[in-house]
């Protein structure tokens, strides 16, 4: 009887477990970033207001991934991307203008964009043509809620 038990649970727990990228789906896309922040993201995965107040949004549309603009601004910033982990800035792109994501239709490209969201769902920068990382950075360096985490990163080291 002990032995029928067992089966059945063992049957049972091989039917409900997830797989990996099932369980990979399960989790929040914050978590997924927090887990790996180098990882970008499908914009049909992502609500821009769930990352209000935990990350920069770095959108890069086009309307295909073969777009040489769209394959120059990916190469630019995943050669620095520490630089934009440092500044908590999730990746996302949008290669299908078809979708009709809640990304797209927020931001509302037209063909290649770049589009910076800070922390507080405001829109900081919409280019019409890649950009460099220090440019980037230096945009979102100059931005107040920028100014304030580093003040208070300075004030933690302090103490």
């Amino acid at each position: 009887m002990k032995r029928l038990f067992f089966i059945a649970l063992a049957a049972l727990v091989a039917t409900t477990s997830l797989s990996a990228d099932e369980a990979a789906v399960e989790q929040s896309v914050i978590d997924r970033w927090e887990t790996d922040r180098t990882q970008v993201f499908d914009a049909s995965e992502v609500s821009l207001p769930e990352l209000q107040w935990i990350a920069r949004a770095v959108v890069v549309f086009a309307d295909s991934p073969n777009d040489p603009m769209f394959r120059q601004q990916m190469d630019l910033l995943l050669a620095e991307i520490d630089r934009l982990v440092e500044r908590d800035v999730i990746l996302i792109t949008d290669t299908d203008p078809a979708a009709r994501n809640s990304v797209r239709l927020d931001l509302r490209p037209r063909g290649y964009a770049l589009t910076v969201v800070d922390k507080d769902g405001r829109v900081l920068q919409r280019k019409p043509e890649p950009w460099s990382v220090r440019e980037l950075t230096g945009s979102i360096d100059r931005t107040l809620l920028r100014q304030q985490e580093i003040e208070d990163r300075r004030g933690a080291n302090i103490r």
